[in-house]
């Protein structure tokens, strides 16, 4: 299964970054298109995004509620309810579904798979998460036990947006490679 995690507060942004549009779409639209196209595909909401879930109401996207006590405990919580699964955070609007395919492919369902992206892959106006030399992307497998990185291609991975610059970014890209 795939769970595209859309429960955040959104604080450094201060709105629902779900539903903010990227190109001609709100992002949880583009995330679950392509996520849509692998396999099974929900949406984890939370007392956080009402905006999203009138959404997905409309749409008719499945989600599920989580208690919204932010990520690490909506993750843990998700994984004691429903197993082991991919997890795609709403806030890529660049993941691809060949993104999505590779890493489920890849994932036992046993240990976790931390997506990342090497470093000289990553464009330069960009400032991601890094750890142990990679930049950390929002999509992985959730296991339940151990953790090992799995290494993504598509530099546009490490476009996550959390601020209004980073959207500002994620907007030019998609006036450009949308056309």
């Amino acid at each position: 299964m795939i769970i595209i995690m859309a429960g955040g507060r959104s604080s450094r942004m201060g709105k629902e970054k779900p539903v903010l549009k990227v190109g001609d779409k709100p992002m949880i639209l583009r995330v679950y298109e392509e996520a849509e196209k692998v396999g099974e595909t929900v949406v984890a909401l939370s007392k956080n995004t009402p905006k999203t879930r009138e959404l997905c109401l409309k749409e008719g996207i499945p989600f599920i509620e989580t208690p919204g006590e932010g990520y690490v405990k909506d993750t843990q919580w998700l994984l004691s309810e429903l197993g082991p699964f991919i997890s795609v955070s709403a806030d890529l609007p660049f993941v691809k579904s060949s993104d999505i395919y590779s890493i489920l492919r890849a994932f036992s369902g046993e240990e976790s798979l931390t997506g990342v992206l090497p470093l000289k892959l990553v464009p330069k106006d960009l400032h991601p998460v890094v750890y142990r030399g990679y930049a950390i992307v929002g999509l992985n497998g959730v296991g339940i036990e151990g953790e090992k990185f799995f290494e993504f291609r598509n530099p546009l991975l490490a476009l996550n947006v959390n601020t209004p610059e980073e959207l500002k970014l994620a907007r030019r890209i998609a006036e450009l490679v949308e056309r």
